[in-house]
């Protein structure tokens, strides 16, 4: 059922600009579509953003022969508003891309197609809404994985708070809804003796004080593991190990729709801002092209159900510069 629905999900209209009055009839729309509301001196800023996101659609379209690019529901965001509001503010580092491409996508005894949710070890999607805490909310669905993989739960009985982790992570200078590092997630979490569920430690998408209390503690790690930088060998950790922390550049995720993204929209000048977390949960070595399936924070209604696919073999945005695993006992 799911390779019906996402295949559907490809059958979708390439932007193509189109004249004033269409734009406005699609602007109204998109404004019905999610519920948005703008006070009168906001709504021509928001107009115009949303013709200038058309614009990179078309842009980005003309580029790839894979992906869908066109309305989403950041349409009515600038770019910098995007940055500095979805991605991290301050992104974890900026990396060389490697240039060789991975000729040999699958590890040795890994299997050609490999998806984590079909063994029931990944949760729901959830929302990071506009806070740049994407690493809190990649690190908490890691140990999620990592603690229903032990056989302490299942998917819809764990649901840990990336708030507490936002409100009470203070390693190495992280700043919440700024941006932070998952292994500083970690840390934090194994010092503080574990993590509570989202019931206990509600997600408001700022930042606030740390209310944490051990008795409400519901998943606990001991350690973490940086993984290699190789795609060939992230496919047999990924299928034996389960489902990744991965930090890459998504600065042109604000246009996508569906579709495999390749290596040609992401990373300008070869060069990866790492300004985004998520979580690799599978890929699909045997599709055209190849790709990673890569679970993201901003909700079902992006992307495909919440998620992304990347090109295989391709490093695609980045996504081997950053990968961690927690440990959990």
């Amino acid at each position: 059922m799911r390779t019906v629905l996402l295949l559907a999900a490809l059958i979708v209209v390439a932007v193509a600009l189109p004249s004033e009055d269409q734009i406005k009839s699609q602007f109204a729309d998109f404004v019905h579509k999610y519920n948005k509301v703008y006070t009168a001196d906001e709504f021509q800023t928001r107009y115009n953003n949303f013709k200038a996101s058309l614009a990179r659609s078309e842009k980005l379209q003309a580029t790839s022969t894979s992906a869908q690019f066109g309305i989403t529901k950041f349409s009515d965001l600038s770019v910098d508003e995007f940055k500095n509001t979805i991605l991290m503010r301050n992104p974890i580092v900026q990396a060389e891309k490697p240039l060789i491409p991975t000729t040999t996508l699958i590890a040795p005894g890994a299997p050609a197609t490999f998806d984590w949710r079909d063994k029931g070890a990944v949760t729901a999607v959830k929302d990071q809404e506009q806070c740049g805490s994407c690493w809190a909310f990649s690190a908490s669905e890691a140990i999620e994985s990592a603690w229903i993989l032990k056989g302490h739960a299942t998917a819809t009985t764990i649901d840990l708070s990336p708030q507490q982790i936002v409100d009470c992570d203070t390693i190495d200078g992280v700043q919440g809804c700024n941006g932070g590092f998952t292994s500083s997630a970690y840390e934090y979490i194994i010092q503080a003796g574990g993590q509570e569920q989202i019931k206990d430690y509600p997600y408001t998408g700022e930042n606030g004080q740390c209310a944490f209390k051990a008795q409400d503690v519901d998943a606990k790690i001991s350690a973490y593991t940086t993984i290699a930088k190789d795609e060939t060998a992230l496919s047999g950790t990924l299928s034996t190990t389960g489902p990744l922390s991965i930090c890459l550049d998504a600065e042109h995720w604000q246009n996508y729709a569906s579709g495999v993204l390749s290596n040609l929209q992401c990373c300008p000048l070869l060069k990866c801002q790492m300004d985004h977390c998520v979580q690799l949960v599978g890929y699909n070595s045997t599709a055209s092209p190849p790709y990673w399936i890569v679970r993201n924070s901003w909700n079902t209604d992006w992307g495909l159900d919440g998620y992304i696919w990347l090109e295989m073999g391709k490093n695609t945005c980045g996504l081997t510069n950053d990968v961690t695993w927690p440990t959990s006992d």
